[in-house]
């Protein structure tokens, strides 16, 4: 497998080598080739600025090891972007400790849209479950890009909310993008994986590990624009996610809650701090610019999502497809798919490959 800037192997040998930092890697590349390195002496490595340490890690490369990624790369389809690529998103690039590699399954040109990140607490309210993926499904409509973590809660629903209208989603995970973390979201995961995007800055192979997911957060800010909390606690771990994205100067957004609620202290200090209080997603569009599809006015959006249950009733045991659904009620597209995401919200339904199934007799 070639690479735009160089062999795969040597991709792999570099990120490999212990000690060996992304800035050495870039300050040696404006005066020589990197997969030369590999050609030098101990004595020629150390001259060019290299530790002995580093020297000696990078000639004592496990090559066997290097191999073995490389075919788990293959196997797993996996797309390999070296921060040399042009397809490594520029965004990313400017942020301090910058990923040399990004390991990718999925519609690698979803890096280059602009991108707003949803984060929250694992454990959220339904009503924030609710908010974030009408936040997700609405930004989604006016063509950007939804960026979440994949973690459950919050991270889960953001995903689900841009899926629901057919939106494209990155998710951007703290193990391989070979790994299924968290079990639940298995079937959540193939699902942005058809329409959208998994990346990871890890290994395939690499499984959970509590030190990654900090590391992962600097990724999901980095590709965004702005960042939007939706709950959480005040020590909470999405506000990395946000410390990362003011270290960025990326634009953070706050959902409010009640003050009676533990997971609104996290968006109220953030608030206090000068984070803008959002309440709809115009609030979002209007502070970066975006313009609204086909003009589309904010309560045409908004109009989508009914407690009308015409849909739940359209839909059977039995797996029903959305041309199913909305031929029988008759409903436009944007406000059939909405719909349909308050019903998997609210464990109605469940969406499998072929449509939707209906999970409970009510109605």
């Amino acid at each position: 497998m070639e690479q735009s800037c160089g062999k795969l192997n040597h991709w792999l040998a570099l990120y490999l080598c212990k000690g060996l930092g992304i800035k050495t890697l870039l300050a040696l590349s404006k005066q020589y080739s990197l997969a030369s390195l590999f050609s030098l002496s101990h004595a020629e490595l150390v001259s060019l600025g290299l530790t002995a340490h580093q020297a000696s890690n990078l000639l004592n490369t496990n090559w066997q090891q290097v191999a073995h990624y490389e075919q788990l790369i293959s196997q797993q389809n996996i797309i390999v972007i070296s921060i040399f690529d042009t397809t490594y998103p520029e965004h990313l690039k400017q942020i301090a400790s910058a990923p040399l590699l990004l390991f990718c399954k999925g519609n690698i040109s979803l890096l280059a849209s602009p991108q707003i990140a949803i984060v929250g607490s694992r454990n959220a309210t339904t009503t924030g479950l609710e908010i974030a993926a009408e936040f997700a499904h609405q930004l989604t409509l006016a063509g950007i890009t939804v960026t979440s973590g994949m973690a459950r809660g919050i991270d889960g629903a953001a995903h689900k909310g841009a899926l629901a209208g057919n939106g494209k989603t990155i998710a951007v995970l703290g193990t391989g993008v070979d790994i299924y973390y968290p079990k639940r979201h298995k079937l959540l995961t193939e699902q942005v994986l058809a329409t959208g995007l998994l990346v990871s800055e890890f290994l395939p192979g690499t499984t959970a590990n509590a030190h990654n997911f900090p590391r992962r957060n600097r990724i999901i800010s980095g590709l965004s624009l702005g960042v939007l909390i939706v709950e959480a606690e005040i020590k909470s771990g999405s506000l990395i996610t946000v410390r990362y994205a003011l270290e960025q100067n990326k634009e953070v957004f706050a959902v409010p809650g009640s003050i009676k609620n533990p997971l609104a202290q996290a968006s109220h200090f953030l608030i206090k701090q000068g984070a803008k209080l959002v309440e709809n997603v115009a609030d979002i569009l209007d502070e970066m610019n975006f313009s609204y599809p086909s003009g589309l006015n904010y309560k045409e959006l908004t109009d989508a999502v009914t407690s009308d249950c015409e849909v739940l009733n359209s839909i059977g045991f039995e797996v029903t497809s959305v041309d199913d659904i909305m031929r029988r009620v008759q409903w436009p597209i944007d406000k059939v798919q909405a719909r349909l995401l308050d019903l998997e919200l609210d464990d109605q339904i469940e969406r499998v490959l072929d449509g939707y199934i209906k999970l409970s007799a009510g109605g």
